[in-house]
């Protein structure tokens, strides 16, 4: 089975309408690739939450341990974990019933990609948001 992305067209309409994201794994630290990603969804816009469990926040936003503790509706929740943690992401994901599940590039997990689309969620894997963006803007 191989993990199939929607289109650039896809993306970039999907980047269009979402307004608030959800960044797993965030990490309050400004050299790494989560904050330096996010920093720039978050000046182009988007309402950005923090979801990690040992950060208190992140580029001025209070930070959540879990996905489930965020309120209201979530259209995007990028993925900045190992491959083989998606899965339970996955499952989260499900629980908050998020629009589309988005892992950062060079994450994968056809398990995860699986259980997502037999439920009938977008999933995006192994493509950068940030680079994305720019194509499609």
């Amino acid at each position: 089975m191989a993990i199939e992305n929607p289109s650039l067209e896809e993306m970039g309409a999907i980047l269009k309408k979402s307004k608030r994201i959800a960044v797993v794994g965030l990490s309050d630290k400004p050299d790494r690739t989560s904050y330096m990603v996010t920093e720039v969804m978050q000046k182009e816009g988007y309402e950005i939450i923090p979801v990690n469990p040992t950060v208190d926040e992140v580029l001025g936003v209070k930070a959540v341990a879990s996905l489930k503790e965020i309120e209201g509706h979530i259209d995007i929740v990028n993925v900045f974990r190992r491959s083989e943690q998606l899965l339970d992401v996955a499952k989260e994901f499900i629980e908050i019933d998020a629009d589309v599940f988005w892992a950062q590039q060079g994450l994968e997990n056809e398990e995860a990609y699986q259980l997502l689309k037999d439920k009938g969620y977008t999933v995006i894997m192994d493509r950068c948001i940030k680079v994305m963006h720019a194509l499609t803007k």
